[in-house]
């Protein structure tokens, strides 16, 4: 199992703060990517200054934006290592994974409302199944318990790994381990208090 902290920030000083925080709590990192149309937030898009960090990090891109096949590319140009597209606004599954296997590691993701049924590749094509506990577009929202039914399902189908995202906690990260998970990205209860605590706490209730 692994716990991945997760960053949703518009500025870079705010990422590259919280990357320096990670640096010694995990080796990889999942960075939110929101474009504005797929949900109303917006975070940072430039892909150039993760650069500094490709060799500290095994760097992750959620990818919550129309059509993440255009930022493929870019994103693995800066050391990205595993791209993670919702498939609510995907015109094509089939194409997003095959460039993405090209480039690293490739997984699709679900929002809470989307059924795992609207995944239309084999789930042997994929290195990872991105579901998520809360509606996507913004961090501290509340936990949404309807993932763990999705969880299940797809651990029924198949031995791909599951990655939970999405008001995670101490108690929230048993509750889908214990379903089938073995990722979980955790982005406002690290910083509820002092993140390596937080971290910590979180190793400890899988236990």
């Amino acid at each position: 199992m692994e716990i991945i902290p997760a960053i949703l920030e518009e500025d870079f000083s705010e990422i590259e703060k919280k990357l320096k925080t990670y640096s010694n709590l995990s080796k990889t990192v999942h960075i939110d990517f929101i474009d504005g149309v797929f949900a109303e937030n917006k975070t940072f898009l430039t892909p150039a200054p993760f650069l500094s960090f490709a060799n500290i990090f095994n760097l992750e891109a959620h990818l919550m934006v129309s059509e993440p096949i255009k930022y493929l590319d870019p994103l693995a140009g800066v050391g990205f290592k595993r791209f993670l597209g919702h498939i609510e606004k995907m015109a094509d599954q089939e194409e997003f994974v095959a460039k993405g296997q090209l480039l690293g590691e490739v997984g699709l993701a679900l929002d809470i409302d989307t059924k795992v049924s609207s995944i239309t590749v084999p789930f042997e094509d994929l290195d990872e199944i991105l579901l998520m506990s809360i509606k996507a577009g913004a961090s501290g929202r509340e936990f949404d318990p309807r993932v763990v039914e999705k969880i299940e399902e797809i651990s029924q189908k198949t031995f791909i790994p599951v990655a939970v995202d999405g008001g995670i906690n101490s108690d929230t990260i048993r509750l889908v381990a214990a379903a089938g998970a073995e990722k979980f990205c955790v982005n406002s209860f690290l910083w509820l208090a002092d993140p390596k605590v937080q971290y910590s706490n979180l190793l400890k209730a899988l236990e």
